[in-house]
């Protein structure tokens, strides 16, 4: 299995949230300083890889401090999502480590192998090529930023809807020991142990553990196990060097984790339409039957981040990586023990990247030019076992009938880019960038009916039925040159406004998962679809984004009251939306299995605006360093397809009217009182946020079971450091009104191929696939309360 790439940088910038959370931040993973500068009150970012005031960056950004993400009680980076505007953050789908991550609408609901995610994930400036192991736990980080829109000019992956960074903290100077428990509600049982030494002069070490575990929110009454449990254990180490006159910086770091959480399964919405079973009283309690593989994820990396100081003016950086990350996961489909849609499979992805930069500084002309490079690997395959059907195309039921598919997708992929700021003034600036980006892709796809499942990868033994199905070979290149360009004016020191243009682009490929006996015919020859009817049926085009956008930045009141104003359009096109469908393997109008199937959609227009405010409602009113702030943010999306094209009926005809966005509320909001206050010799933090999320539609076609009514979360934390900042001390509520609210589900129900709407018998949907129906739901976390405790020397 070839190796494949990771990927690099993404904008460095601290977001608005800096505003509301100048928590001190270091020199990290090699780049230039990031600081918040109390003496003026200014927030120093590197969003265009130099040192900037925040408010003279013309980009949509928001970011979070890792005392902001302490204080609030923060525990993976799914929490972020609820106080970002026009966000959403979350696990995917029957997984506990799998992210989902949509951004002004453009994301990747299904995580399978072979597309480039909407988001891209950033681990310490390496893109993640994959989402699975991409829920990461937060232990030892220095912030988090997302930035919104596409990127690509400045670094080396572009991403078309916008980037998430976890960043890590530099090593500190002096010797450290840290030790972090965490003790909460469902027997949450954390601990986090650091420490670091220098080596020397010029060199430190440093290393972090993890033991991250919680008993599960229900239970699969089925196999006598917890649900929504978790059991990880995780890691990261790293080596850093700086010459002695602090113009030669190396960090090498590596990372591990593992995963052996119990299978995360769903809550049936609908009874059993065949066996009659009733929907659960729990939410988080199933009867999910399969448990073959074990759940099992690994996730391990390395990386080399070299910067070197040329001269005054130039500057040499270069980001070396290699990831590596393995899933085994049972997924139970219809959620309960009759073996009807059980998915057993496997994720196994790999990838290498080089980034080299060239940045160049002087007081009026800034910028970078750049090389990346990337090769990666991701490996598919997942049985459908559909026992229950057996006995209806006169195969014995115990002989577990159905498919087995696998996709093994190539990816290489390498870009130069540029972008530059010419100050015309004090207070007119330019900039302007451009990328040129090669996606080379290569699919092999497989898909055969078997008996005796689950196939031997997953420890069965289960033996093809007949010829394959599938056995297809797919290459295809895209390319694409992408500008971007920005005017800001800055008519005073506390007011930025700036207009930009941006264009993203995300390749194309073959889905992994395609079946080739749905191919339509479509060249007038009987028989089975040609290979180039079946290459074509397979393959799904590059989608772009044209994002324009215009905002206004400033404070008032001697930055008592900060504020980020923006607003966005953008022409989304081709959108690639991947499906399943189910498959009827031999024509008894019985479905076997299920296939891929991607749309690309044709046209998507959104707009919106986007608000982050931070007001000190008082200060010193209670002595010296005490505070009472307000902060707040609002995001507003009218998002909509334009034309969605599909053959209905032989015709082709545009289900625009019918179709919607998915994973994007049109309103998101939230709202934060924090106050802080000197009590004996200490410093007490309290903080209280309200999130506010509209209605949700799960997938492109609207579902009135899994489609998600507008909510409310309240969560709330208290953290008291002792004098000296040695100990700290923290109380934590997330969800504190125990909300109960859909994040993701699976539908395989009959629905009108025009309009989406469930086709009914008796009263429930009619199964599209296996004989019980699939409609499961998963759901965010309940009400959780937990104590940390913190010690550090």
């Amino acid at each position: 299995m070839p190796v494949r790439a990771s990927r690099i940088a993404l904008a460095s910038s601290l977001a608005f949230g800096a505003f509301a959370m100048p928590a001190t931040a270091q020199d990290t993973a090699g780049e230039p300083e990031v600081a918040a500068s109390e003496a003026d009150g200014a927030i120093i970012v590197t969003a265009r890889r130099r040192e900037e005031n925040l408010l003279d960056v013309p980009i949509a950004v928001t970011a979070y401090s890792a005392e902001a993400l302490e204080e609030s009680g923060s525990l993976d980076i799914t929490d972020i999502g609820d106080t970002t505007p026009n966000v959403t953050v979350e696990n995917s789908r029957a997984t506990n480590s799998t992210l989902s991550a949509f951004i002004r609408g453009v994301g990747q609901q299904d995580p399978v192998g072979g597309f480039e995610a909407g988001v891209g994930i950033y681990l310490d400036d390496v893109y993640l090529n994959r989402p699975q192991a991409a829920v990461l736990d937060i232990y030892d980080v220095e912030r988090i930023e997302v930035l919104r829109g596409p990127q690509g000019t400045l670094y080396g992956r572009n991403t078309i809807g916008g980037a998430i960074k976890y960043v890590t903290r530099r090593l500190p100077d002096d010797p450290e020991f840290k030790l972090r428990a965490t003790y909460g509600s469902y027997d949450q049982a954390d601990a986090v142990v650091s420490v670091s030494v220098p080596l020397g002069d010029m060199f430190k070490f440093g290393a972090s553990g993890a033991r991250l575990s919680r008993g599960g929110f229900g239970d699969n009454l089925n196999l006598g196990i917890e649900n929504y449990n978790k059991d990880v254990w995780a890691g990261r180490a790293s080596v850093e060097f700086e010459s002695p006159d602090n113009r030669l910086f190396v960090r090498i770091s590596g990372d591990y984790t593992k995963d052996e959480s119990n299978p995360r399964n769903g809550h049936r919405l609908i009874p059993g339409f065949f066996s009659g079973a009733p929907v659960l009283d729990n939410v988080y309690d199933t009867r999910a039957g399969l448990s073959t593989p074990t759940q099992d994820v690994e996730a391990y990396g390395l990386l080399m981040n070299v910067t070197a100081e040329l001269s005054d003016n130039f500057t040499l950086r270069s980001i070396s990586a290699w990831r590596e990350d393995k899933t085994f996961g049972p997924i139970d489909f219809d959620s309960l023990p009759t073996i009807d849609v059980d998915v057993p499979g496997i994720y196994f992805n790999d990838q290498i990247s080089q980034e080299v930069q060239f940045l160049y500084n002087s007081s009026r002309l800034n910028g970078l030019v750049g090389f990346y490079y990337l090769e990666a690997n991701a490996l598919t395959q997942f049985d459908v076992i559909l026992a229950t059907t057996g006995p209806l195309i006169g195969i014995p039921q115990a002989s577990n009938f159905g498919q087995f598919t696998s996709g093994d997708v190539n990816t290489e992929t390498w870009s130069v880019f540029g972008d530059f700021t010419f100050d015309f003034t004090d207070w007119l600036s330019v900039s302007g960038g451009i990328r040129y980006t090669r996606d080379n892709r290569r699919s092999v796809i497989y898909k055969a009916n078997r008996l005796f499942l689950p196939s031997p990868s997953f420890g069965g033994n289960g033996v093809d039925l007949g010829a394959p199905i599938t056995n297809f070979t797919g290459k295809a290149r895209f390319d694409k040159w992408t500008p971007r360009i920005s005017v800001s004016v800055k008519p005073t020191e506390d007011l930025m406004v700036y207009a930009s243009y941006s264009q993203g682009f995300k390749g194309g490929g073959f889905d992994p998962r395609g079946s080739a006996n749905i191919t339509p015919n479509t060249d007038g020859v009987a028989g089975p679809p040609s290979y180039a009817e079946i290459y074509d049926f397979f393959l799904f085009e590059p989608e772009t984004v044209d994002s324009y956008e215009v905002g206004i930045k400033g404070s008032l009141f001697d930055r008592a009251f900060t504020y980020a104003l923006t607003g966005f359009y953008a022409d989304y096109t081709n959108v690639q939306i991947p499906g399943s469908v189910g498959v009827d393997a031999n024509g008894d109008g019985i479905f076997e299995g299920f296939a891929g199937v991607t749309t690309n959609a044709g046209k998507a227009r959104f707009k919106g605006i986007e608000a982050e405010v931070s007001a000190r409602l008082a200060r010193d009113f209670a002595g010296p360093g005490s505070g009472i702030t307000l902060g707040g943010t609002a995001g507003y999306i009218d998002a909509e397809y334009q034309e969605y094209f599909a053959i209905i009926a032989g015709v082709e005809t545009n289900l625009a009217p019918f179709r919607g966005i998915q994973n994007t509320p049109k309103f998101t909001a939230s709202a934060t009182l924090g106050t802080n206050l000197p009590v004996a010799g200490g410093d007490l933090s309290a903080n209280l946020t309200l999130s506010h999320r509209s209605r949700t539609q799960q997938f492109e076609i609207a579902n009135p079971y899994l489609d998600q009514p507008g909510y409310e979360l309240l969560d709330a934390g208290v953290t008291y450091r002792f004098t000296g900042d040695r100990f700290t001390l923290g109380v934590y509520g997330k969800n504190l009104t125990n909300e109960r609210y859909i994040t993701s589900g699976y539908p395989f129900i009959a629905t009108n191929a025009t309009t989406g709407v469930p086709v009914l018998s008796g009263g429930n949907p009619v199964p599209a696939l296996g004989r019980e129906g699939v409609l499961t739901a998963f759901y965010g976390n309940p009400r959780q309360i937990f104590v940390t405790g913190s010690v550090k020397f």
